[in-house]
């Protein structure tokens, strides 16, 4: 008879299944419409990749055909070379710059928070914004040039930006400029977190301000500058916004990224399924770059 009320006690009753079934409750509704919209996307991006869709989808399928087309596309690999430089060039400029200036600011010099503020504020803008600045800027009729010519150098010749050799080197300058603050704050937040008696022990040893970032102070930043590097790179490839608003992908298309490749054969060209195969080689350089970076993390993670 003393067993009753204790099972009755132990039954979970409704106000206690739902409140354990309401977080799932409430994530369902997003879970699902990430589900459909992105990796479902995702999914008949690659069945059109397969096809040989045009202006419209259809599902005459080619197997690799299009892959096929895009190696042999002499734009593709244009695009493809300007990625290696602009993303190269990119993430090395951001890497030491964003160092140096949270190495400068890890002096504790006067002013810091304006400094830090000043150096974080681009960071602020989108890349239309900063890419429409800088088509001024580096206009040879209204920017840089014609303000150095106006104060009597009159051959002094900054044209990059119309010239098809050096008009991706503006991607990299407007780039940088955005996104070297964002790499200072996390150098700096991993100076922050250093241990100071490491640093003193080292100034006891002799050792001078320079040697004991190189040699002390960067080794143990190596997971911020490794997480800055996946960060940077996965913003270089998927770069298109900058690309159109600076240069529109010209002259010609001297600029071309693959994300303005996509774009232009996709919707412009009515060429679907060769749009479909390059969104997909884009998504393949993302997850070579993102895979590695979860498998970091959770491997730091079980063994901290």
């Amino acid at each position: 008879m003393s067993e009753t009320p204790t099972r009755t006690a132990l039954r979970p009753t409704a106000s206690g299944r739902l409140q354990a079934w309401l977080p799932r409750l409430v994530l369902a509704p997003s879970v699902a419409v990430s589900l459909f919209f992105v990796y479902g996307f995702m999914l008949w991006t690659f069945v059109l990749s397969l096809t040989s869709s045009r202006m419209l989808p259809s599902y005459d399928f080619v197997g690799f055909g299009q892959y096929a087309r895009l190696m042999a596309n002499e734009r593709w690999w244009v695009a493809s070379t300007n990625l290696m430089i602009f993303g190269t060039l990119f993430i090395v400029i951001c890497l030491v710059l964003g160092a140096l200036l949270a190495m400068l600011l890890d002096q504790k010099i006067r002013q810091e928070g304006a400094l830090r503020t000043v150096y974080l504020y681009p960071m602020a803008l989108s890349f239309i914004v900063t890419g429409v600045v800088w088509k001024w800027l580096l206009n040879p009729q209204l920017g840089i040039q014609a303000m150095v010519r106006s104060w009597g150098f009159e051959s002094f010749e900054f044209d990059w930006i119309v010239d098809p050799d050096m008009a991706v080197y503006t991607l990299v300058i407007a780039a940088v400029w955005q996104a070297s603050g964002f790499v200072m704050a996390l150098f700096l937040a991993g100076l922050r977190g250093i241990d100071d008696s490491i640093i003193k022990a080292a100034q006891l040893d002799g050792a001078s301000l320079p040697r004991i970032y190189w040699r002390v102070v960067m080794p143990c930043l190596r997971p911020v500058v490794f997480s800055a590097v996946m960060i940077l790179a996965h913003i270089a490839i998927k770069s298109f916004d900058l690309v159109v608003a600076l240069t529109g992908g010209g002259p010609g298309y001297a600029t071309d990224l693959p994300a303005t490749f996509m774009y232009t054969h996709a919707f412009n060209r009515a060429q679907i399924g060769l749009g479909s195969a390059s969104a997909m080689l884009m998504l393949g350089g993302v997850l070579a770059i993102l895979i590695p970076y979860l498998y970091s993390e959770l491997r730091s993670r079980k063994h901290g």
